[in-house]
Order: C-alpha cells, then sequence, then structure tokens
C-alpha cells in the first residue's frame, strides 16, 4: 500500500483505472492510441486524476481535449459500473513520467547493441 493512501482509495484508483481504460479504448478513435496509465483519487474520493499516454506522441494534446471532452461520459458510465456513494470528478493528464522511463528504456536497448 502506498504511504498515506488508504485501503479504499487504491481499491477505487484500481476499479477507476479498469472503467477508464475500457471507455477510451471504445470512444478513441484510430488516429493515435491512448492507454491508461494510472489513475488517483483524493481523499475525500471527490476528485480522480486519470494519466494517460498517447502515441504517437505528436497527437497528445488533441488525444488530452480528446478526453477532456469525453470526462462527462465517463462518469456517467462510472456511475453505472461502480458501487460507490461518491463519485469523482475527472481530470486527465498526460502521463510524463511513463513517457520518459519508456525513453530511458528505448536508450538503453540502443546502447547494448
Amino acid at each position: 500500500m502506498e504511504k498515506g493512501k488508504s485501503r479504499r482509495q487504491e481499491k477505487i484508483e484500481e476499479l477507476l483505472r479498469h472503467v477508464t481504460s475500457s471507455f477510451i479504448g471504445e470512444v478513441s478513435g484510430v488516429n493515435s492510441l491512448i492507454t491508461v496509465t494510472r489513475t488517483s483519487v483524493s481523499k475525500d474520493l471527490k476528485k480522480a486524476t486519470v494519466y494517460i499516454t498517447v502515441i504517437p506522441e505528436k497527437e497528445e494534446k488533441r488525444a488530452l481535449e480528446f478526453v477532456k471532452r469525453k470526462g462527462s461520459e465517463l462518469r456517467h458510465r462510472a456511475k453505472k459500473q461502480l458501487s460507490t456513494r461518491t463519485l469523482p470528478f475527472f481530470e486527465f493528464e498526460i502521463d510524463y513520467g511513463e513517457r520518459n522511463r519508456q525513453r530511458i528504456d528505448e536508450l538503453s536497448r540502443k546502447a547494448k547493441d
């Protein structure tokens, strides 16, 4: 368990990651691949941040705008699928940490070759 997070927060984060991944996979187009890397929920469970990566990288801005526009639809879907008393409002961000990790992995592979 991550320091400072309750077991309930972690469980809701995991459930939201599955719901958002499924939803984005269904509604996104073929111009880019949008992947949900993780979610983070506030202590009061009123706000959830969904972190995404986008391939190709040049489509990040458009993909982020797209998922933000779909936020209310996502909230409606989550309301149907989750049995929580409080349903968070969604925010979306690019997961730069994951993107940087992938870049480091790529450079490491090239250095070995």
